[in-house]
C-alpha cells in the first residue's frame, strides 16, 4: 500500500485543528460485502469502500492531535466486550482522557458473520455490553455472569483517565432504539436524516420519556447534531436549527463520494467551519 492513506490522514487531522474543530469522529466497518455476488444488496458501502479501524486510528491521533476523539459509531455487539474495554481504555490514556465512545448495533449481517457473532442477538448483547464496559472502566476487578459475557475476577489495568468513558449511542428512531438511549446512554448520535423539524423533536420526546421511566434526568443525555459539509450558508442555517434545539455538539459530515481525499474533504470542512465563527 502506498502512503496516501497515512499522509492524507495526517494532513486532514492537521487541517481540522487549524480550522478550529473541537473533535474528530471516525466511522467503523471491519469488512465490506462484495455486492456483485449478492442480488438485491442495498448497503451503503461494499468491499471497495475504504474504512480504517477506528480505535487504531484514534490511538494514532491521540499522539498527533489535541482535539477530542470519538467513534461514530463502533459496532459494539460484533466485538468482544473485554477487548473493546481494553482498547478504549488505552486510547483514553494515550489521549489524556479525550475519548468519547460512540456505539451502535449495526445493520450488516455479512460483517457479523465474518466476525463470528450471531446477528439476531445484537440488540440484547448490546445493552449487556454497555453495562459491562462501565464496570471494566470503574472497577479494578470484575466478576460477572451474563447471557453473552462471563468474567471471573479479572480486570483491564491500567484503567482509563475517564472512569467511566462516556458512551454515546448512534441509532435511528425506532421505539426500542430510542428507549435504549434514554435508559443507558450518555449521549445520542442521531442519523443525518434526523434534523430539527424533521423528526428530532419526536425522537427526543421518546428518549426523554424513557430516561424518566428509568429514573434518570433527561438532561443527562447529551445530543450530537449532524450537518453535511459544504456550502457555508447551508451549514449555517442547519447549525442555527441545532443551536435552537440546545444540543451540545454538532458534527460536520464530509463523507461524500465526490470529494477527493484528502484535499476535497479538507476544503469542505474548512468552508463549513466558516459557519461556526
Amino acid at each position: 500500500m502506498d502512503g496516501r492513506y497515512l499522509d492524507g490522514l495526517v494532513k486532514f487531522a492537521a487541517a481540522l485543528e487549524d480550522a478550529g474543530y473541537d473533535h474528530v469522529v471516525v466511522y467503523d466497518h471491519v469488512v465490506g460485502a462484495d455486492s456483485t455476488v449478492r442480488p438485491g444488496w442495498s448497503g451503503a458501502y461494499d468491499h471497495r469502500s475504504a474504512f480504517f479501524e477506528p480505535l487504531t486510528v484514534l490511538a494514532y491521533l491521540a499522539g498527533t492531535t489535541s482535539f477530542g476523539l470519538a467513534t461514530g459509531v463502533l459496532v459494539l455487539p460484533q466485538r468482544q466486550t473485554a477487548l473493546v474495554a481494553k482498547q478504549a481504555a488505552t486510547v483514553d490514556l494515550l489521549s489524556g482522557g479525550r475519548l468519547r465512545l460512540g456505539v451502535g448495533i449495526g445493520w450488516n449481517d455479512v460483517e457479523y458473520d465474518a466476525l463470528g457473532v450471531a446477528f439476531e442477538t445484537r440488540a440484547a448483547r448490546f445493552e449487556e455490553q454497555i453495562a459491562l464496559l462501565r464496570r471494566y472502566w470503574t472497577e479494578d476487578v470484575v466478576t460477572a455472569e451474563g447471557r453473552f459475557d462471563r468474567v471471573d475476577a479479572a480486570g483491564i489495568w491500567p484503567p482509563p483517565v475517564q472512569r467511566p468513558i462516556p458512551i454515546w449511542i448512534g441509532s435511528y428512531t425506532g421505539g426500542p432504539a430510542l428507549a435504549r438511549v434514554g435508559r443507558v446512554a450518555d449521549g445520542w448520535m442521531p442519523p443525518p436524516t434526523v434534523q430539527p423539524g424533521k423528526g428530532f423533536e419526536e425522537a427526543w420526546t421518546a428518549i426523554s420519556g424513557a430516561a424518566v421511566h428509568a429514573g434518570r434526568n433527561p438532561a443527562a443525555v447529551a445530543v450530537e447534531g449532524h450537518v453535511r459539509a459544504g456550502d457555508p450558508a447551508k451549514v449555517s442555517t442547519r447549525l442555527a436549527r441545532w443551536q435552537d434545539a440546545s444540543v451540545e455538539w454538532v458534527v460536520v459530515n464530509a463523507l461524500h463520494r465526490d470529494f477527493a481525499w484528502p484535499d476535497g474533504f479538507i476544503d469542505a470542512c474548512r468552508r463549513s467551519a466558516e459557519a461556526f465563527t
